[in-house]
């Protein structure tokens, strides 16, 4: 295969979502398996529905349908806020979707009536890390004009913490929220299916027992996929941290010095790179750039290599420690964190190859 391409064992994915399930289902919390670092890859979400997730999530509507084109019939709930001008798309393809915005709640419920579907809702607050969500203050006022919309029924009350500002889930902050969903309830006479408070961030509250009883539904994506809680990026008992590997091929193999000469201005992307003059080494250069990867999130698995930098299309390593030992045209291989698997996946560049008992799918 000449491309830089992606193994993703599916087995070790269903491994990690038997483990994070788990945990979540002896404190009574039902899992939605979150696709979106994936694009919505099928396969990678069939492992997770076999590892027991309840539901599946992902924030774009193109991998919902891709998902759908598959034949996966599993619910599928929109993470992204639905744009306006894409009500029925929403309507169409996903079973329930977050919100925030009483303007697209009526435009879903416009589009829901015409199709004769009720669509599910999940009204987003925001309780202090300042990405989506209505405001506490504002969150009755919103609802008392919501719940009087046909086609749509509001099932849950969520919150996002961690991924914009790095708030962490405390005690306090998933009270908040369990405290809100009631009012909600004694309110409009509604009973939320749902009170969602947390994702792969919140695994350490989970752990220790002090999640609130009734937050009963979380979205975790990172921690299946590579093993991870997000706050520190710890690998979290139970989970391997290798189902993903990056696989570059060796396009040349030169004894260089390690400091450029001549007069230096700034590199492609616009940056003035320091580098350190490490003498005369081996460089390698791989098949594999920043059009392809984030390429501070790769780690070699050979310690002998060391990443030099990257650009477009290339990305150099110190080989010095492996000299002799490769060849132009042997693959390297890579483990990749969250932002590193998302620009790969996303890469059209980047063949994907899903394993299952060790043979292609």
């Amino acid at each position: 295969m000449a491309h830089p391409y992606l193994s993703i064992d599916l087995d070790k994915i269903e491994h990690n979502a038997a483990a994070i399930t788990g945990l979540c289902g002896r404190h009574g919390i039902a899992v939605a398996g979150v696709t979106k670092c994936v694009c919505g890859h099928p396969e990678v979400a069939r492992a997770m529905l076999r590892g027991g997730v309840a539901s599946l999530a992902d924030s774009r509507l193109d991998n919902i349908e891709r998902l759908r084109d598959s034949g996966i019939e599993a619910r599928c709930l929109l993470l992204r806020l639905p744009p306006l001008s894409d009500a029925g798309r929403v309507v169409e393809s996903a079973d329930r979707s977050v919100n925030s915005e009483l303007a697209v709640l009526q435009a879903l419920s416009g589009a829901a009536v015409q199709r004769r579907r009720v669509h599910e809702v999940m009204l987003m607050v925001d309780l202090g890390d300042l990405r989506e969500g209505i405001w506490p203050d504002d969150l009755l006022p919103l609802v008392a004009q919501a719940v009087a919309l046909s086609g749509i029924r509001i099932v849950g009350l969520g919150s996002n913490l961690a991924c914009f500002s790095g708030v962490v889930p405390s005690e306090h902050n998933m009270q908040r929220l369990v405290e809100l969903a009631d009012a909600i309830e004694q309110r409009f006479a509604l009973r939320l299916d749902w009170v969602s408070g947390t994702n792969s961030s919140g695994l350490n509250l989970i752990a220790a027992g002090r999640m609130p009883a009734r937050v009963n539904h979380a979205r975790i994506g990172e921690a299946i996929l590579l093993g991870r809680e997000t706050l520190q990026r710890r690998p979290w008992p139970g989970t391997v941290q290798d189902a993903f590997l990056l696989h570059a091929e060796v396009l040349e193999l030169k004894r260089k010095p390690s400091r450029p000469l001549g007069a230096r201005g700034e590199d492609a992307f616009g940056n003035r790179p320091l580098i350190e003059d490490r003498g005369t080494m081996h460089r390698a250069l791989l098949n594999v750039g920043r059009q392809d990867v984030q390429v501070e999130g790769l780690t070699p698995l050979d310690a002998r290599v060391r990443i030099v930098g990257a650009s477009s299309d290339y990305t150099v390593l110190d080989v010095t420690e492996a000299s002799g030992a490769l060849r132009v045209g042997d693959r390297l291989a890579f483990s990749l964190n969250y932002a590193a698997l998302l620009a790969a996946m996303t890469s059209g560049y980047v063949k994907k190859r899903p394993l299952r008992g060790g043979e292609v799918v």
